[in-house]
């Protein structure tokens, strides 16, 4: 399906009439639409909720894959949170992703079944200095300060799992990563009738250039100790400084969360926001606790309703002939 190719052998026409074609049809004249296919594992394909050995690979779970705590302020649906596999499709043309996983799940039917879903549109965070930065649905650019495909010695240090990482029940894992996910709702009515200097307080930067407050343009270093009439230029409590890396022990994530509109809600509003999606080194140096400050003092949570969220282990990209986590179920 990455290369633009039928999700069978046989193709979605080219069947028996009497059978079920091997490819559901959608994606019949689309190209490949750039469409690139990630591959997670919870920690309850290794261990269930009473700690039991599911599949014989207890032994092999990482410390740091675990469920994520209960940040405060959560406000989870266990039907939009956790699972065994992540499997994440991502391609130009959404028709083209949604046909990757339907024919994902299709093929799986008996054996794997969906627990919960999330479409995705407009990339919120670059990932290369070649793309420009997008925005989220506050109207925000979003990933300024993102770890970039440009920058090998950050993605070493903050993403990819090294092989000192962890111990040898988890090597399987050595260059691979953890994936962040969290379903965050947005009170979009809310925002929009606030002034737009309280937007941009909450936030730390100009909605317009995406510019510190401190000055500059959008990739000009904050200065966080710039006076204002009122405190610091760039609120102690707003957005930008509590998730800096100045304050939180220098850890970066890879972000490639993407907005989300899923119809109305019961009282007429936008059902609407961010799923955020993350890769990072190690989930307890850099996420939990960057995620933990969040919730307790950055402004912009008055207007956030975490309603989903999951941890995986990604394992390394796999080479021809090989399998997806071949190494951890071949160990």
């Amino acid at each position: 399906m990455t290369r633009g190719l039928p999700a069978g052998e046989v193709g979605p026409t080219e069947g028996a009439s009497v059978l079920p074609p091997d490819d559901t049809g959608e994606a019949i004249d689309l190209p490949a639409s750039g469409l690139t296919i990630t591959f997670g594992f919870g920690p309850t394909l290794f261990r269930d909720a009473d700690g039991r050995d599911r599949f014989g690979l207890a032994g092999r779970q990482p410390d740091a894959l675990r469920t994520l705590p209960h940040f405060p302020g959560d406000l989870l649906d266990p039907e939009r949170s956790h699972g065994d596999l992540c499997v994440q499709a991502c391609a130009d043309d959404p028709q083209v992703a949604v046909h990757a996983i339907r024919n994902l799940a299709r093929i799986g039917f008996g054996t794997v079944a969906v627990r919960w879903s999330q479409l995705g549109f407009g990339r919120t965070s670059t990932t290369s200095t070649s793309q420009s930065t997008p925005r989220n649905l506050f109207g925000f650019k979003d990933g300024t300060a993102n770890v970039k495909a440009e920058e090998p010695e950050a993605l070493d240090d903050h993403i990819w799992v090294g092989a000192d990482d962890g111990d040898a029940t988890s090597s399987w894992l050595t260059g691979g990563s953890y994936l962040v996910t969290r379903r965050i709702n947005m009170t979009i009515e809310v925002w929009d009738r606030q002034p737009l200097g309280d937007q941009e307080a909450f936030v730390g930067r100009t909605k317009g250039s995406g510019a510190p407050l401190s000055g500059g343009d959008e990739f000009t270093e904050p200065d966080f100790s710039m006076p204002g009439s009122d405190g610091p230029v760039i609120p102690r409590d707003s957005h930008v400084r509590v998730v800096h890396p100045d304050f939180n022990g220098g850890a970066r994530m890879l972000r490639r969360g993407y907005n989300f509109v899923d119809g109305s809600d019961p009282l007429g509003g936008l059902n609407a926001g961010l799923f955020f999606i993350a890769f990072v080194r190690d989930p307890d140096t850099h996420f939990i606790p960057i995620q933990n400050k969040m919730a307790k003092s950055d402004a912009m949570m008055e207007y956030l309703k975490v309603t989903g969220s999951a941890l995986f282990a990604v394992p390394p990209g796999i080479a021809e002939g090989e399998y997806v986590g071949q190494a951890l179920f071949e160990a």
